[in-house]
């Protein structure tokens, strides 16, 4: 059997796009819509639809229809809208990535310097003997991997 493309497809009416996001329309460059224009209806991504929309009333301005045009405004300033919304969202997540990848960087360099300070250390020390050095190096690294996956989780 066939996949179906949308799971929350509901047959009939509806008019508009699924709305699985707690009422609201993913805010998705990609995303199609239905629209249900004032005369006709039209299906295809916020960009599409506000371009055609604007067309649509241009079209009806050259042909004196000011009231279908006022119609066909009002239909792409809607779209225009949400082009805005969606790039909002973009910006402010890759901001976010930028941040989180700032934050990742700096602790990588904290726990670099934190390392090099403790090497620093052992090297003014004298060193013990290999036998007792052995079980004290692995103890060092563990702990160590242990600081880097608690680091990790935290970003």
């Amino acid at each position: 059997m066939k996949r179906m493309r949308n799971r929350h497809h509901r047959s009939g009416g509806g008019g508009g796009a699924s709305r699985g996001n707690n009422g609201q329309i993913p805010l998705n460059r990609n995303h199609v819509f239905e629209s249900n224009g004032p005369d006709l209806r039209i299906r295809g991504t916020a960009q599409q639809l506000f371009e055609k929309y604007l067309q649509l009333g241009r079209d009806a301005t050259g042909t004196g229809d000011r009231v279908q045009a006022e119609a066909y405004f009002q239909h792409a300033e809607h779209y225009f809208r949400m082009l805005n919304a969606m790039n909002q969202a973009a910006q402010a997540a890759q901001q976010e990535r930028a941040e989180r990848q700032r934050n990742y960087e700096q602790a990588k360099q904290e726990r670099r310097e934190s390392r090099e300070r403790r090497g620093e250390q052992e090297d003014e020390e004298m060193s013990p003997p290999v036998s007792e050095r052995r079980p004290a190096e692995r103890r060092r690294r563990t702990e160590e991997r242990d600081e880097d996956v608690e680091q990790d989780s935290e970003d």
